[in-house]
């Protein structure tokens, strides 16, 4: 059985929960960037996201820069386990439409996993057809 932690990103992109909602705006500017995940030292304490962001801070007419992340961030709701089968991890992110899932253990953020990156992994492991 292969595990979640040998297939998730072990050092994932962060922003502590004292950062402002301008610094996680920034960061999500980038393409590559869809979910901010905010910490408390190394426990997850949320998520943040464009929508989010939007919703909590712009259209509430709130100031950016003087916007913590704690005071905007969602909880997380669904995350993985660093022993965690990955197929059937990867099955829940698929029936939950996640695209990235933080791994903890315990509170504390250990990894992250894509599920673009899992669909790849999982369609190297498949056995070839036999022809």
């Amino acid at each position: 059985m292969t595990l979640v932690r040998e297939a998730m990103v072990s050092d994932p992109r962060v922003l502590p929960a004292t950062a402002t909602a301008q610094e996680a705006g920034e960061l999500l500017t980038r393409p590559e960037v869809r979910t901010v995940l905010v910490v408390d030292g190394d426990r997850l304490v949320g998520s943040l996201t464009q929508a989010t962001l939007v919703e909590r801070v712009v259209a509430a007419g709130v100031d950016p820069r003087a916007t913590r992340l704690v005071e905007i961030a969602e909880p997380v709701a669904l995350t993985a386990g660093p022993d965690d089968s990955l197929e059937e991890t990867y099955r829940v992110m698929e029936a939950e439409d996640v695209e990235r899932l933080p791994v903890t253990d315990g509170a504390r953020l250990v990894g992250v996993l894509s599920r673009s990156s899992l669909q790849r992994r999982l369609a190297e492991d498949e056995p070839e057809p036999a022809g």
